[in-house]
């Protein structure tokens, strides 16, 4: 497997960001993924200071998320914050609920977005593409699935995989692996809790503390061009506990 980073996004809710990441850093991560609000609106300086504490945690960030308004208004902001930070990788995050399509045709056309939207990163040699959560797996009036569509109007976009949402979309990660495997660039590595359980942290549980078999998920993903497998816990009580919980059970699969 290649090395496990840690998505920052898992610890928002503990600043400072200089100690999460000397936090992550001592706990075993040698990478760290980073998402917009982090750097967004960061000016050269600030941008600098970050990097410094990057490598003073001895992280990198290879990858990244933007939003999309960032990614169609400043693509140039992108690439030079990507530029200072060395991230390699990006990928768009999330679509607010009232922008969500209702239809194949609304989906496919928001891949042909993504795609344009993703062409001035492609052409600068980083890899892009779209990070999913669940709703996009909810069968339309046609009986399509949003993800197909995004990947058909879009067909040079990468994957970062959120497996655990794919499951709570109701559908078989092993199946769209097996489908759609050659776009897996990334994947988010994160539990999802027994029914009843965690219910002050979302539902979600530590790597290997839940109930997805990921041990069955690693060994299916090496077929996959997969670089980065990303820890993440959406509402974590603690996340240097989840951190080091998460890289300790990864280390047996």
């Amino acid at each position: 497997m290649q090395t496990v980073s840690f998505q920052l996004y898992s610890a928002r809710n503990f600043p400072p960001l200089s100690d999460v990441l000397r936090t992550v850093g001592a706990v075993g991560y040698k990478q760290v993924e980073g998402y917009g609000a982090l750097y967004a609106s960061l000016d050269d300086a600030a941008l600098a200071r970050l990097k410094a504490d990057m490598d003073e945690s001895g992280v990198t960030m290879p990858t990244a998320h933007f939003g999309l308004d960032m990614l169609e208004s400043d693509p140039a902001g992108v690439l030079k914050i990507a530029n200072t930070l060395g991230i390699r990788a990006v990928y768009c995050p999330y679509l607010l609920p009232d922008q969500r399509p209702t239809d194949a045709a609304g989906w496919r056309a928001f891949g042909e977005r993504l795609e344009k939207a993703g062409k001035p990163i492609r052409d600068a040699g980083l890899d892009f593409g779209w990070h999913n959560h669940d709703f996009e797996f909810i069968a339309l009036p046609d009986g399509s699935i949003p993800q197909e569509q995004i990947f058909a109007g879009g067909p040079n976009l990468s994957w970062e995989a959120d497996i655990a949402w794919v499951i709570r979309g109701g559908a078989d990660p092993f199946a769209w692996i097996e489908k759609y495997g050659r776009r897996i660039t990334a994947v988010h590595v994160k539990d999802i809790a027994a029914a009843g359980e965690n219910a002050d942290e979302d539902g979600w549980a530590d790597v290997g503390h839940g109930t997805v078999d990921w041990k069955r998920l690693f060994k299916a993903l090496t077929a996959t061009p997969a670089r980065y497998y990303i820890v993440e816990h959406d509402n974590p009580k603690d996340f240097k506990a989840t951190a080091e919980r998460s890289i300790a059970s990864i280390k047996t699969y």
